[in-house]
């Protein structure tokens, strides 16, 4: 599936789950507490953010695909020269030939 066949069915479950909403408010005779009106705004918030996904969701696609990202580095397998590691402390260990405290 594409980003937008995702997009289009996450938005079509929450439509349904709004109109599922809808119908259980009216089941409960429109006083559904402040529980369902809780999940209704977090519905209402999640439409929104899709929405704001949709509109973005181009620009994203183009920038994680991996022939528009920054050119490659390539990384030798040679070993690092250990005069690197000279004066380092060993993580946890402390530093190397001395005592600990």
């Amino acid at each position: 599936m594409s980003v937008h066949d995702d997009l289009t069915s996450v938005q079509r479950s929450l439509e349904d789950l709004l109109r599922a909403l809808g119908r259980l408010e009216q089941g409960l005779g429109g006083d559904g507490g402040l529980e369902l009106r809780r999940v209704r705004s977090d519905a209402n918030h999640l439409r929104e953010s899709v929405a704001l996904l949709r509109e973005t969701a181009p620009a994203l696609a183009r920038r994680t695909r991996p022939d528009t990202g920054p050119p490659l580095v390539p990384m030798s397998d040679a070993p690092y020269d250990s005069a690197l590691w000279t004066d380092s402390d060993d993580e946890g260990l402390g530093a190397h030939q001395r005592r600990s405290p």
